[in-house]
């Protein structure tokens, strides 16, 4: 079980010196192979899940010098992701998906102009649902200025909801949760009102990317922490920690992976060479998981890994 004694806030400086003397070397590592897309960076995926019977990843698809974003359905074909004809294309950045009771629920970031602040944009994280794809209908936009907000069915039927505000309560980004019977109870006011947990930095941020129920109940967190170095560079790690829905205890932050395990390759911006964000886990039977991710905000791969959540079961 988890024990409130054993919360801590750790840099991500000193998350990366534990794991790089603890990492188990060489890793799997490939780039993920897109087609149907020619003259855009696809990056900032989801793992694989299957619609209609086909593996599909959502992947976020733009211009290299632009942050203009369209969310587009890849269907697996011989190891290739090809783009899938007459799927739907979402305005959004930074997809992600889970299932609640018979539902898919796809998800991402929706960027408009800022209220009051000229020629600036604003987000917000918006849900759709549907029993697939093809049948997704827009039914909820998270509070305006928040990112990484995720859902995930509990072990009782009841929805949890990891937050991320930003600002006066949440500084750069802090995570918190809180929990709702049904999707319907989904309110601006109750995402607001979520705790905090005390895990990070205040010159630093995070965020929860994908949820897993793990087998005893317990909820195994994908994300990320970030941090800007001296010259003004990010610098964003995969990270893990898992959360007691029931009384809210939750463990330390363990990075699991950093740009450096990755293949080399393209970047947006040089500020941004050094970016893993997590996209989603894949996890194995033999104890093993492939992390999707999107890289230096610029290409997709994927890492295979120890899986990072079978500690939290035993």
């Amino acid at each position: 079980m988890l024990k409130q004694n054993e919360k801590k806030v750790i840099s991500s400086i000193q998350l990366l010196e534990e794991y790089r003397a603890n990492r188990k070397q060489p890793y799997e590592k490939k780039r993920i192979a897109f087609s149907g897309v020619t003259d855009r960076d696809i990056y900032n995926i989801t793992a694989p899940f299957q619609d209609e019977g086909k593996w599909v990843i959502a992947g976020r698809v733009e211009k290299r010098d632009s942050e203009a974003s369209e969310v587009m359905i890849f269907e697996n074909h011989d190891d290739q992701w090809v783009l899938r004809e007459n799927s739907p294309v979402f305005q959004l950045q930074d997809p992600f998906f889970t299932k609640i009771g018979e539902e898919l629920i796809l998800g991402g970031v929706e960027t408009f102009p800022h209220p009051t602040l000229q020629d600036a944009l604003s987000w917000r994280t918006v849900f759709y649902r549907g029993k697939n794809i093809a049948t997704l209908e827009k039914f909820f936009e998270g509070p305006d200025g928040m990112k990484d907000l995720r859902l995930v069915e509990l072990k009782d039927g009841s929805i949890g909801i990891f937050t991320r505000p930003q600002g006066e309560k949440g500084g750069r980004g802090k995570i918190g949760f809180t929990k709702v019977r049904t999707l319907d109870e989904l309110s601006i006011q109750g995402i607001d009102g979520a705790p905090l947990f005390q895990q990070f930095l205040d010159e630093e941020w995070g965020g929860a990317n994908e949820i897993h129920l793990l087998s005893n109940g317990l909820l195994g967190v994908l994300g990320h922490i970030a941090r800007f170095d001296e010259a003004g560079d990010r610098h964003y790690y995969s990270m893990i920690f898992v959360v007691n829905p029931e009384t809210g205890d939750y463990s330390n932050m363990q990075i699991i992976a950093e740009r450096a395990d990755f293949l080399e390759g393209p970047t947006k911006r040089p500020d941004l060479v050094d970016v893993v964000f997590s996209g989603g886990l894949v996890r194995k039977a033999n104890g093993t998981a492939e992390l999707y991710a999107g890289i230096s905000d610029a290409d997709a791969q994927v890492l295979l890994i120890p899986d990072p959540f079978q500690l939290f079961e035993q």
